[in-house]
């Protein structure tokens, strides 16, 4: 999603995105233009103060509903991964859900590293 809950901009409103672009039929605009989010209630993917754990669960399903129609849904989740943007729904992927993928994407970095550095070991020694 694009609004964080802190701030009170309208939904119309281009928030400040890294530049990464989408490329489309036209031309290359900024992946967030073509967001279906950008249509909906930004309240949907952020969660109000003491939300109860019932309605918040209920909200990020309506808001992954959206993610799932949405052209540039892994874009969007690979920006908050990048960011890492610490709250909402973003890419379908809840704020704990983003970091399990974060810490996996960590565990699968070092095994590659233990890996290449085993095969420059062997290598080394051949």
């Amino acid at each position: 999603m694009l609004h964080p809950p802190h701030q009170s901009l309208p939904v119309t409103a281009i928030p400040a995105i890294p530049t990464q672009r989408v490329p489309t039929r036209d031309s290359e605009v900024p992946w967030h233009t073509e967001a279906v989010c950008r249509r909906d209630e930004a309240g949907l993917f952020f969660a109000p103060s003491k939300e109860p754990t019932a309605a918040r669960l209920s909200r990020e399903q309506a808001a992954k509903r959206v993610c799932a129609r949405c052209p540039v849904m892994v874009e969007c989740r690979e920006h908050a991964l990048l960011q890492p943007e610490p709250y909402g729904v973003w890419g379908g992927l809840t704020a704990a859900e983003r970091r399990v993928v974060l810490a996996r994407r960590r565990r699968r970095d070092v095994e590659l590293q233990k890996s290449a550095h085993a095969v420059t070991r062997i290598a080394a020694a051949g």
